[in-house]
């Protein structure tokens, strides 16, 4: 696949790997659909893409869904379609699960799982009725794999899985794609927007987050699976492991879990 002329919309684009994909997709020739909550830093990502004239700012947040039929129609006025649509947009969680109040998990769940679906459902219609279309969906290793500390977040991305590897299974016949990414500890912000247990922001930077995979090698290690047509792709250092060390050894696994550094 090339991603020359073609338009790809990116969710969670004023930063992190969102961020680093608007600029390697914008290198590559690609139009793009820049959303997130923060419009500032949103023009601030245009600007810096290649062609900035050629990509559309598009304020979104994912726990309100009855802006995506709006947001779909000014697109596909704008652009006629959408040939990639990376759900990349997410919050995640810093608290045991018993200090967490059960708004704190459904507030996880509206943004990580809901939001994705809600938004795939709007721009589906079109990819339909074209006949083709990309879903790449940035889940975690944490999708795979459950930690201490992210229980909400966990089921988020679980949740994503079963959804999206069964709407592949559905619309193989339709030209639909659908590339699930399990990236592991990225050098980004989440952190410090990751929820505590009433809800607040940690504020602070994880030393595996500091010390972990640049954005920009992820970005880049995303759009090649999805240039290659994967289903799925683990993406970043030896924390991948844990995936297979859970799949073939699944008790020794449960043991190494429990002290594992996870922040």
């Amino acid at each position: 696949m090339s991603f020359d002329g073609r338009v790809a919309w990116i969710t969670g684009a004023s930063s992190g790997i969102g961020e680093a994909l608007a600029y390697a997709l914008s290198a590559r020739g690609a139009r793009l659909v820049l959303s997130a909550r923060r419009e500032r830093e949103l023009l601030r990502v245009q600007a810096e893409c290649a062609d900035p004239e050629a990509h559309l700012v598009l304020p979104l947040d994912l726990a309100e869904t009855a802006a995506f039929e709006p947001a779909v129609a000014r697109v596909l006025e704008r652009f006629g379609g959408v040939d990639v649509l990376l759900h990349n947009a997410g919050v995640s969680q810093r608290a045991l699960a018993r200090d967490t109040r059960l708004e704190v998990d459904r507030r996880i769940m509206e943004i990580n799982y809901f939001g994705p679906v809600a938004l795939t459902k709007a721009v589906l219609p079109s990819m339909l009725e074209r006949g083709a279309g990309h879903l790449v969906v940035v889940t975690s290793l944490v999708g795979k794999i459950g930690t201490p500390l992210r229980s909400a977040y966990a089921a988020s991305k679980h949740a994503l899985h079963g959804f999206f590897d069964s709407l592949r299974a559905e619309l193989w016949r339709e030209g639909i794609r659908v590339t699930l990414v399990c990236p592991g500890f990225i050098r980004t912000e989440l952190p410090l927007h990751a929820l505590t247990g009433d809800g607040s922001p940690q504020g602070t930077m994880d030393r595996a987050q500091l010390e972990g995979y640049p954005a920009g090698r992820c970005a880049a290690d995303i759009l090649r699976a999805v240039e290659r047509g994967r289903d799925e792709a683990l993406v970043g250092g030896r924390e991948r492991l844990a995936v297979h060390l859970k799949r073939f050894l699944p008790g020794l696994f449960n043991r190494v879990i429990r002290t594992a550094r996870v922040t």
